[in-house]
């Protein structure tokens, strides 16, 4: 099948005709044009979750691919100004600079920047670039994880997904810096769907940092990224994310790890901005001995809605899942916790332990916990335990009697409610968490 048809984009409605065009400029494969096509039809034929906040995008509206470059860089020289000084103004440049092994920038729908990491052996690029540059190892896995079919917004990134992180770590190979990327937002009602896959082989390590923000808008913009992790025998993979969306962006993302045996994977989710985020970060512990472990914070102000959670299916023996969700709300927000904890029946002598706690911060503020907690074999162990209180009025009393205004006081009692997530973050990154708090 060949299609001879003129690339022009900018904001057109979502058609077969934009998908055609969209692969055609990206020069892809013909087997991947036909994925997209594939998972346009699902995408119309698929409804909206059926849990969760309301969500009314309007699809007509939404700018579903921006090109800002014609090719990546590794010199921020080579950027225009107005575009570097937007990086530079979130602090990514120095972060670069002081923290990482290796940084990729993405900016509306493209990766712009990228700096490669030290070791030769590493792949470490944007999605785009791995999908020519190693065509063979990117077919091994993409979709083989998360599904195209799986939900409306897995069929989206499926038929309009641009940009994104692609990793390959070599056996026994450990990092002694992370990775990072950044995606960014500055255009109104764009659409940023990102595909990151991450392959981890045996004994090696990774620690990975993703961030997000968006320029805010009157009219909404929408971010359905899909993420799939490999752990391969003996390996870990740490993957932190501070979501600091503005107030206009759907944040609906998939984001799944799968995890062999005696591997780890740590999702450390932080989620301060958006409209309404939809997010469960999710291990497939596999193979026997492999651990999965979650700790978030959800912190919901004035008109957000933050739906978010985490999944752990447990297939293998003696595998242990560990969640922790901290959630604030405030000025009528909404933090919700939505997880999923599976111990199948062959998962023998498995445990997992799920703890909640829910601040809110005002009297119409609110927070509910909705656990699906399953056990399928008589010699596991399965803990949850939730909490929902008020801010301490007892606690404000006595801080503001040692001197401190109401709102510092407030500030102090959250930073310590949110201490163990603030530990598991690099520096750089618990110095940011603490800047938007107080903000």
């Amino acid at each position: 099948m060949s299609y001879n048809i003129t690339v022009i984009f900018m904001k057109e409605k979502l058609t077969k005709e934009f998908i055609i065009n969209l692969s055609k400029k990206k020069e892809e494969p013909e087997w991947m044009l036909e994925f997209r096509l594939k998972s346009f039809e699902e995408f119309l034929k698929l409804e909206n979750p059926n849990f969760g906040p309301s969500l009314n995008i309007d699809f007509d509206e939404i700018l579903y691919y921006k090109s800002t470059s014609e090719q990546v860089t590794d010199d921020w020289e080579n950027i225009d100004e107005k575009t570097r000084d937007v990086f530079c103004n979130l602090g990514v440049i120095e972060a670069e600079k002081k923290y990482l092994a290796g940084a990729s920038n993405q900016y509306e729908s493209e990766v712009i920047y990228h700096t490669q990491a030290t070791k030769e052996d590493i792949i470490f690029m944007s999605t785009d670039e791995a999908l020519k540059k190693h065509p063979q190892l990117f077919q091994k896995y993409f979709n083989s994880l998360v599904k195209y079919n799986e939900n409306k917004y897995t069929a989206l990134n499926g038929a309009v997904w641009s940009g994104g992180t692609f990793i390959y770590i070599p056996p026994h190979t450990k990092l002694d810096r992370p990775l990072q990327s950044y995606f960014r937002i500055d255009t109104e009602s764009l659409g940023q769907f990102e595909r990151t896959i991450i392959i981890v082989d045996e004994e090696s390590e990774l620690s990975y940092i993703e961030g997000c923000t968006a320029k805010s808008f009157s009219s909404s913009s929408l971010h359905a990224g899909v993420v799939e992790i490999f752990v391969n025998k003996n390996a870990k993979c740490r993957y932190s994310t501070i979501q600091n969306w503005s107030t206009d962006v759907y944040n609906l993302v998939t984001k799944r790890a799968i995890v062999e045996e005696s591997g780890l994977m740590e999702w450390i989710d932080g989620n301060i901005g958006s409209k309404i985020t939809m997010k469960y970060p999710s291990c497939i512990l596999k193979g026997d001995y492999a651990m999965g472990n979650s700790i978030s914070i959800a912190y919901a102000k004035q008109n957000q809605f933050l739906d978010a959670g985490a999944k752990m299916i447990h297939l293998g023996k003696y595998t242990k899942s560990n969640i922790i969700s901290k959630s604030l709300a405030e000025k009528g927000g909404v933090a919700n916790y939505r997880g999923t904890t599976k111990i199948t029946k062959n998962a023998f002598h498995s445990i997992s332990t799920i703890k909640c706690d829910t601040i809110l911060l005002d009297n119409i503020s609110k927070s509910d916990t909705y656990p699906q907690n399953i056990v399928l074999n008589n010699s596991s162990i399965l803990e949850h335990e939730a909490t929902v209180s008020k801010v301490s009025e007892e606690k404000l009393f006595y801080l503001e009697s040692k001197g401190l205004s109401e709102n510092q006081a407030k500030e102090l009692l959250i930073m310590g409610f949110i201490d163990d997530f603030k530990k598991e973050l690099p520096m750089e990154y618990a110095v940011e968490l603490n800047r938007l708090i107080k903000e």
